[in-house]
């Protein structure tokens, strides 16, 4: 049962802190915004993080012993269980951080950890397109491509608590380096970042194509979604690409129909701007590729929180663990 008093949720990134105080009938009544300053080090980020909750409780007129508690979404690797950041990309000098210790110190509110694509998956599953699912996959499609599992009504970690890389689900052996190392990784195929590769590659093999006028034959400014305007205006290359990568990105979402048999896939990040282009070549690689019973049984819809599905993911995470 969700506790009378409210949580509050903060979404770590490696550019901006999001915080918002969420109230006992789950909506935003405060919220705040500033830039992490990442390459200033731990101490200013979570001074930064603890003025964010000062501020907006100090927007609510709430006072931290009427905090139930907060919930962090930020970015791994994490040891969830001790409350550590251990080693993020996007964090420099992040090493072993013992963030949940920290923030409680500095707040004397209950604190809890989460990874923030798991925390997103929990927004969507709490207070998004996922309400009401006991079995729901989220997938984000962005630059990179993530996720979370939510089976049995639950986010699924896994043994180590790494479950739910649903990027480096290996679909070509053979494809493309991917970021972590592997080949022919789904985010290796069908990320913001390999849909502009592939055009970069083709625009280099002087393939007849709109994306370079679109570049003006700067290949840097070439982006998933200058191909996508490429693609709107009828270009064959650019929507080539597009079908390709999103040919593979539905085989990377029928494996895990076939894995887990969801209700739901709610798929988020920018490349769902796309929408049609995106949603439906998804949708028939589905049916062409998983069982035919799991398939008709799983709707693939498009996420609802926008902007605010990290801190409401954050916010999720708290009420979660609160119960």
């Amino acid at each position: 049962m969700v506790s009378e008093h409210p949580v509050i949720g903060i979404d770590l990134g490696g550019t901006k802190i999001s915080t918002a105080l969420v109230d006992s009938a789950e909506q935003i009544i405060a919220h705040d915004y500033r830039e992490t300053h990442a390459t200033e080090g731990p101490p200013v980020v979570i001074g930064r993080m603890l003025d964010g909750v000062r501020g907006v409780m100090a927007q609510a007129g709430v006072r931290p012993s009427q905090v139930a508690a907060v919930g962090i979404g930020a970015p791994g690797p994490l040891d969830i269980e001790a409350g550590v950041v251990v080693a993020p990309p996007n964090l420099p000098g992040w090493d072993h951080v013992p963030l949940k210790r920290l923030i409680e110190d500095g707040l004397k509110i209950t604190t809890f950890l989460e990874n923030d694509a798991n925390a997103a998956a929990l927004g969507e599953h709490r207070f998004g397109a996922g309400r009401g699912t006991e079995h729901m996959i989220y997938v984000t499609v962005s630059t990179g491509i993530g996720g979370g599992l939510i089976l049995d009504g639950r986010l699924y970690h896994g043994a180590g608590g790494m479950a739910g890389e649903i990027g480096h689900i290996t679909v070509v052996p053979c494809g493309p380096l991917c970021g972590c190392g592997n080949r022919g990784c789904l985010e290796a195929l069908a990320s913001g970042t390999a849909i502009a590769r592939q055009a970069r590659e083709r625009v280099a093999r002087g393939m007849p194509t709109l994306i370079a006028d679109l570049a003006e034959g700067n290949p840097e400014r070439i982006t998933a979604k200058l191909v996508a305007e490429a693609a709107s205006q009828g270009d064959v290359e650019a929507q080539d690409i597009l079908a390709e990568a999103m040919d593979y990105l539905g085989i990377g979402m029928a494996n895990l129909v076939n894995l887990f048999n969801p209700q739901l896939i709610v798929i988020g990040g920018g490349l769902t701007n796309i929408g049609g282009a995106l949603f439906g070549p998804v949708r028939r690689a589905i049916d062409r590729h998983a069982f035919r019973a799991q398939a008709q049984a799983v709707r693939v819809v498009r996420a609802k929180l926008g902007d605010n599905v990290g801190v409401l993911g954050a916010a999720a995470v708290a009420l979660a663990r609160i119960g």
